[in-house]
């Protein structure tokens, strides 16, 4: 019975997202669409699924390919995946569609990971996000960041902080990753069983948070010692363009994404709301090289992903952003049965004000209850005698003011009395 039970509850790692939490959920969302419209970055959506080989550019060394992706072949036999992140989906949409450069793109997206569930880190998790296709401007880069910044800005968030790096470009990082892997081998003592790991994908070891390996990392050696000149004028460029704009970071020696698809300028934002281990709410960087390996022509590019998830326990951390209860405008008792009610409700509604009722006849005490708990300013309140006067009761539940009004008027009186609140 135990196993039949868990058929009818959420798979292990996912969750339900219930009013009023889900009112936060459209006001992040909102707000994030709000800033990059400002922005120039037009809404994209793609499928939920791609071809596996989308996703293979991440890198067959990432974790995410290796052991958390979902993969299955469909009834066409085709090997398919869920999207486990939003970049490669959006260079494929763009390598397919070739619109004009640069296109500047923003996501609302879930991705899946068969990983081990956290708070706020689910198989099933959601991510606003940003992309840019174009040409390799540093003023791009720091365009992008600003708008993640800002949008942190937006939701009263104070306790997020900006790491900076770059990884250079092609033939920088492979004499680097040379010389990583060459130390790597010199410590393969300290990594143990991890060695095989750091042998396929050396980068990754370097924002490990293993205390015992603390100290080996803090003497490895650093990506910055072997960016050619083009890279760090480039990554120079940026922390020009972040200080005029008066964007704080910081650089990390240490910062790499788990990603095999970026180059040059990487980033990502930490809240000081969150435990330490799991602090991190967004982050991204350049992907040069990806258009090109997804069949289009030679397209830098630059984007991020934020964790809907993460971003609201850092919300609540720093106690912004709170769950709102419902809006509603009016709420109309009923104690005559008739279409009215449906009337009145339908033609607030389309005037743009948010309209609620009970159902099923309850007594005028019930429903007034409901109307104070609602928080609607105006009850309207539908009698016999009333109605047979042609017109109806409004009680401003504020002030407990009553009046009546004009049946046929009472949905344009209303509005009037409480003014646009078009949602």
């Amino acid at each position: 019975m135990a196993a039949d039970r868990d058929a009818f509850r959420a798979p292990v790692g996912t969750h339900d997202v219930l009013p009023p939490e889900s009112e936060r959920w459209i006001e992040l969302v909102e707000r994030f669409a709000s800033r990059a419209r400002r922005s120039g970055f037009g809404l994209v959506i793609t499928p939920i699924f791609e071809h596996v080989d989308v996703f293979r550019r991440l890198g067959d060394a990432t974790d995410v390919v290796r052991k958390e992706m979902y993969e299955f072949d469909d009834k066409g036999g085709r090997r398919l995946a869920l999207r486990p992140e939003g970049t490669a989906p959006v260079v494929r949409a763009f390598v397919q569609h070739r619109p004009p450069v640069p296109w500047k793109v923003w996501y609302l997206a879930p991705n899946f990971r068969y990983e081990r569930p956290q708070r706020g880190r689910y198989r099933q998790h959601w991510q606003v996000g940003a992309e840019v296709l174009g040409p390799p401007d540093p003023d791009i880069d720091v365009e992008v960041v600003a708008l993640a910044q800002g949008f942190y800005r937006d939701l009263g968030l104070k306790r997020v902080r900006l790491s900076l790096n770059s990884m250079g470009d092609a033939s920088s990082r492979a004499r680097y990753v040379d010389v990583l892997r060459g130390y790597w081998r010199d410590n393969a003592s300290v990594l143990g069983d991890e060695t095989e790991r750091a042998e396929a994908n050396p980068l990754r070891i370097l924002d490990s948070k293993r205390d015992d390996w603390q100290e080996m990392l803090e003497h490895a050696p650093q990506l910055g010692e072997y960016l050619s000149d083009e890279s760090r004028s480039h990554f120079e460029r940026v922390e020009e363009g972040l200080q005029a704009l008066g964007i704080d970071y910081e650089i990390e020696p240490r910062l790499v994404r788990g990603f095999d698809y970026y180059t040059s300028t990487v980033f990502e934002f930490a809240s000081d709301a969150l435990d330490a281990a799991q602090n991190a709410v967004g982050g991204g960087g350049r992907y040069d090289k990806l258009a090109e390996e997804l069949g289009g022509p030679p397209t830098p590019g630059i984007g991020f992903g934020i964790g809907i998830e993460r971003v609201l326990i850092a919300c609540d951390g720093e106690g912004v952003l709170p769950a709102a209860s419902v809006a509603c405008d009016v709420f109309v008792v009923d104690l005559v049965g008739t279409t009215d009610a449906l009337q009145i409700m339908q033609e607030a509604r389309e005037l743009g004000l948010a309209a609620d009722r009970t159902y099923g006849g309850r007594a005028m005490k019930k429903q007034l209850a409901a109307a104070e708990k609602s928080g609607a300013h105006y009850a309207v309140i539908l009698g016999a005698n009333e109605l047979a006067r042609g017109t109806v009761g409004v009680k401003d539940l504020r002030t407990e003011e009553q009046v009546e009004v004009r049946r046929a008027d009472v949905a344009p009186w209303l509005k009037k009395q409480i003014g646009d609140t078009t949602r």
